[in-house]
């Protein structure tokens, strides 16, 4: 039996920034790809509030970034568009691994009342026959009409593409504009690695890959991290799979059992530094979307309240996180407007032990102004107190 290591809070916040690609200068030669194979994938939304998410997403991990980068690498069929826990952007190599995945979402969203279109076999296959004939076409290229005015009622057409596009019948050719473009899958995906894999295998490798872009999980962490299985599948490969056991402090200083890979020894020789540059951090980034993950390690309590009443309502509408260095030192709500070119600060809230200072106000606003540019806005604007 391997003992079980123990590794600190501080150490442990450096483990998963580093893994998050967030530990590094954010400066240097850029490598677009290199960036999104290093995370797994990049989740893409369509909320633009400053920028999109996954160009912000990008940009976190090298300022060079530039909004431009990111579709053409789409078209270049280096990434590939499906589900992981949300719509997302995946290395195209991953694609066998991903084969169960399109069966696992098609059969999901056959059963399912939110995908199931209504429409009869023959109506499904003329949508297919017209992307074969015509070549990529959008939901906008169809005229059926959703049956109710709900919120989140959809047009049948656009059911049974969503339903064709999980079971990778059809994939994303492109975007334009954010408008998804779909295409028969054997037209997007590449001959060559359009092969399959056994389950166990797959499964397999995205617990491996999983918990290598984790650093440190339990079972349920690597399960959501592609969320492309199930718990008892996870669980399964966790008692086959040969794993350090593993004690990590929390931000509380509570000791709680996790697992690492074989190399976990190594990364902890390796001596990591935090970069002094402040980031400001999306709502939908990697580093902070398991919530209890953020809370346990860095004592950090945030949600995403963007479908929140704003009433209810306990920061804003899109709030940023701020980091520096190992410590979450508040959030921040911004505003874009690029008709204006300007970019406006709605809300601020330090954490308690944030030092209000004049040096921290510099440094947030030099931020700002450079978060600002990879948005092409040319002003930044404070319309609330930067006080604690």
């Amino acid at each position: 039996m391997t003992a079980t290591l123990k590794i600190d809070n501080k150490t442990a916040r450096s483990l998963w920034l580093q893994s998050n690609g967030l530990m590094q200068s954010p400066r240097g030669p850029l490598d677009v790809m290199t960036i999104i194979r290093r995370l797994g994938f990049v989740q893409i939304d369509t909320i633009r509030n400053v920028t999109r998410a996954h160009h912000h997403i990008l940009w976190s991990r090298n300022r060079n970034y530039r909004e431009h980068m990111l579709w053409p690498l789409l078209r270049k069929r280096e990434l590939f568009e499906h589900f992981t826990h949300d719509a997302s952007l995946i290395p195209m190599e991953f694609l066998p691994m991903w084969q169960r995945q399109f069966r696992r979402l098609g059969q999901k969203a056959a059963d399912s009342d939110w995908h199931r279109s209504g429409l009869c076999e023959h109506e499904i296959s003329q949508i297919k026959d017209r992307i074969r004939q015509e070549g990529p076409l959008s939901t906008h290229a169809f005229e059926t009409k959703a049956q109710s005015r709900e919120m989140w009622e959809r047009p049948p057409h656009k059911k049974a593409l969503d339903q064709m596009w999980y079971s990778g019948e059809l994939a994303t050719c492109h975007r334009e504009n954010f408008i998804k473009f779909y295409d028969l899958g054997e037209r997007v995906f590449p001959t060559q690695i359009r092969t399959d894999m056994l389950d166990h295998e797959a499964i397999g490798w995205l617990c491996e890959q999983a918990l290598h872009r984790l650093s440190f999980a339990t079972c349920g962490e690597v399960q959501r991290f592609w969320d492309a299985m199930d718990m008892a599948e996870a669980r399964d490969w966790f008692f086959n799979a040969d794993l350090v056991p593993l004690q990590v402090q929390g931000a509380d200083g509570r000791w709680n059992d996790a697992w690492g890979a074989l190399d976990t020894e190594a990364r902890l020789a390796s001596e990591h530094r935090p970069a002094a540059q402040l980031r400001l951090l999306n709502p939908f980034d990697p580093a902070i979307r398991d919530r209890a993950r953020l809370m346990r390690l860095f004592g950090f309590e945030y949600r995403n309240e963007m479908f929140v009443p704003k009433a209810k309502r306990r920061w804003g509408y899109y709030v940023y996180p701020i980091l520096r260095g190992l410590r979450f030192i508040g959030r921040i709500e911004l505003k874009g407007d690029r008709g204006k070119g300007s970019m406006t600060v709605t809300g601020f809230w330090p954490e308690r032990a944030t030092r209000i200072s004049e040096r921290l106000k510099d440094d947030l606003d030099r931020e700002l102004y450079r978060f600002a540019r990879l948005a092409k806005l040319r002003e930044v604007k404070w319309e609330t107190a930067f006080a604690a």
